[in-house]
């Protein structure tokens, strides 16, 4: 059998899919582990962000690590691949992605809405990938 994406990867909710507007403080997604079915450790791992309607407001995301699942913070700069989007009225009906690739166990997307009254629509998805037996 071929070794594809499939055989390497596996995909969780970072963001359950909601209407979302302002809230007075930032919101976080699920916890997303590495640590999977206590089985393997994926070295790596991408949010996919999905938008569907998004009328007004402005939805800033964030990714945060975790030694611990409790204690939350910002990933050093390397960390992070690519830029966490800020959503706007133009990013209807559209995907991002942003990767981490820290040495914390675990890691989350944390959403900061501002200016938005009936605000967005989006969720989130995480694939992580790469098991640390796979080097």
């Amino acid at each position: 059998m071929r070794t594809s994406i499939y055989h390497k990867s596996r995909s969780v909710v970072a963001l359950t899919s909601a209407a979302r507007n302002n809230t007075g403080t930032p919101f976080a997604g699920a916890t997303v582990d590495r640590y999977q079915a206590g089985v393997v450790e994926y070295r790596t791992l991408m949010f996919v962000i999905s938008t569907a309607t998004v009328t007004d407001g402005s939805h800033v995301f964030t990714v945060q690590d975790s030694d611990d699942g409790t204690s939350w913070g910002t990933p050093n700069a390397g960390d992070v691949q690519g830029t966490a989007p800020t959503i706007t009225s133009t990013n209807s009906n559209a995907v991002f992605d942003v990767g981490y690739n820290g040495a914390k166990r675990y890691a989350r997307l944390q959403v900061a809405v501002s200016g938005a009254t009936t605000g967005g629509v989006y969720s989130a998805a995480a694939v992580l990938y790469g098991t640390r037996r796979d080097r």
